[in-house]
């Protein structure tokens, strides 16, 4: 075995989490090393410039919702290459009926749109005097919703919503850890309603965006713009590398170091580091786990990651074709189509399409569908081509496609979820200088990450100056 030496952090895990976490104790002057099985950095995150085009096989875009985001930008020297979402990208489609039909924006658009019955309207003018759920009450999104807008909003609100962002279904995801706000709204304030108008204010204080209100953004090269830029910045991070075993400080060890034994290019490694962080997918972060906190595999495992197929898309405009003008279109589940939404990537941010072409993304799977994102690569294109022909009116025939496949994409915060994650924080405390630092954990947006990654980067960090 060879001796590659030490460091004040391992960090396992390139992606956004590890990322991020490992360049903020970068610039504290910690000596950080990080570690990548796959071959590349960046985890899900991949953007790709082909025959014109611009693919993003993992996230499209975020959104401005934390200046911590924001200062992680300027710090690795990519402010200059943010690219704001277009405004004719605001407008936002359901459909209902076969019909898409834009998100209502406004009061006004509320009381017109056809996406919601006179019923539903109505019945949210019930909302702020619908009591409180016991705090102890461990809901799904669905029944919070039905008990407290009903569930005409659950169908064509929330769980096109959910789709859209998780993958997900409403039904099982668990409400104080998939959408904590939501719960704490109605915890403070007794209402959704008062709690938006008040909680605003709060936002403003702590100077963060709400989601519905936060700037949508990406980069002029896409996504990985950031990630790239983070791996650049860390002077010991290496891919390719194969984790096979953990070890846990010696009770005799006044060093108190982790030993850590890999694989790379045919040899074996060692690594010893005064702290550890463990950043990569739930699975994965259990078999790790297992050597020391083998009741981990269990707990971990139990986090569902459904498969998700992306397809790109490209087609020359027709008449007959919808007009793209929003950010895209979400489906709920009522209406039993093959796809969960698409995305009007060309629409969002430009220079995502060569002149005269409009580029679209389309998602499949998830929760709701899991065995529409495993079919043949043929087949996925061929399903969502009937789709977005019959949806959108696009030729039957696209200039250009492309699929990524992920077959365990986003982690499911499922009943449980915030039992599961005090199990994993129980023995980050019973194990010093251990800790874990993934999308599983505080939400899987990119903001959230970062959010995440640099709660434990200050953990951390006083550990090793104590």
């Amino acid at each position: 075995m060879k001796a590659e030496g030490s460091a004040d952090v391992v960090v396992i895990g390139a992606g956004l989490s590890g990322l991020t976490c490992s360049f903020l104790l970068h610039r504290m002057g910690f000596d950080v090393l990080l570690l990548e099985k796959s071959n590349r950095f960046g985890g899900a995150i991949r953007s790709i410039r082909k025959n014109g085009f611009l693919i993003e096989a993992g996230p499209n875009s975020t959104l401005e919702t934390t200046p911590l985001l924001t200062q992680l930008i300027r710090d690795v020297g990519i402010e200059e290459k943010k690219l704001y979402a277009n405004d004719a990208s605001k407008k936002r489609f359901i459909l209902r009926d076969g019909v898409l039909h834009a998100l209502p924006m406004s009061p006004t658009s509320f009381l017109t749109t056809a996406l919601f019955s006179t019923g539903a309207k109505l019945r949210l003018l019930r909302e702020p005097f619908i009591p409180s759920a016991s705090p102890k009450v461990a809901e799904s999104v669905a029944d919070f919703v039905r008990r407290r807008l009903g569930s005409e909003f659950l169908d064509y609100a929330i769980n096109p919503f959910v789709a859209g962002v998780y993958a997900g279904d409403p039904d099982n995801l668990e409400l104080r850890s998939a959408f904590p706000k939501l719960h704490e709204l109605e915890q403070k304030y007794g209402s959704l309603i008062w709690g938006q108008i008040k909680g605003a204010r709060e936002r403003k204080q702590r100077n963060e965006e709400s989601k519905q209100s936060a700037r949508m953004f990406s980069f002029i090269d896409g996504m990985q713009t950031l990630t790239d830029a983070l791996a650049a910045c860390l002077p010991r991070a290496v891919h390719g590398v194969d984790v096979s075993e953990i070890a846990l400080p010696r009770s005799d060890d006044t060093a108190h170091r982790f030993s850590i034994s890999t694989y790379r290019d045919g040899e074996r490694y060692h690594y010893t580091s005064r702290t550890l962080v463990i950043a990569t997918p739930a699975k994965a972060a259990a078999s790790l786990s297992r050597s020391f906190a083998p009741d981990l595999d269990r707990v971990l495992g139990e986090i569902p990651y459904p498969p998700v197929a992306e397809v790109i898309t490209a087609f020359r405009p027709v008449p007959t074709m919808h007009a793209l003008d929003g950010f895209g279109f979400l489906i709920p589940s009522v209406e039993k189509r093959r796809i969960l939404g698409t995305i009007f990537s060309s629409t969002l941010f430009r220079e995502r399409a060569p002149d005269g072409m409009c580029l679209l993304t389309t998602f499949l799977g998830g929760m709701r569908q899991p065995e529409e994102a495993m079919h043949d690569e043929e087949n996925i294109v061929r399903n969502t081509l009937r789709e977005l022909h019959d949806l959108l009116g696009t030729p039957v025939t696209p200039e250009f496609s492309h699929v990524t496949t992920w077959p365990n994409a986003i982690p499911q915060y499922v009943r449980g979820h915030l039992d599961r994650m005090f199990r994993v924080e129980s023995l980050e405390n019973q194990l010093r200088g251990l800790f874990y630092c993934a999308n599983y954990r505080d939400g899987i947006s990119v903001g959230d990450c970062v959010k995440s990654a640099n709660a434990v980067a200050s953990r951390i960090a006083s550990v090793l100056s104590s």
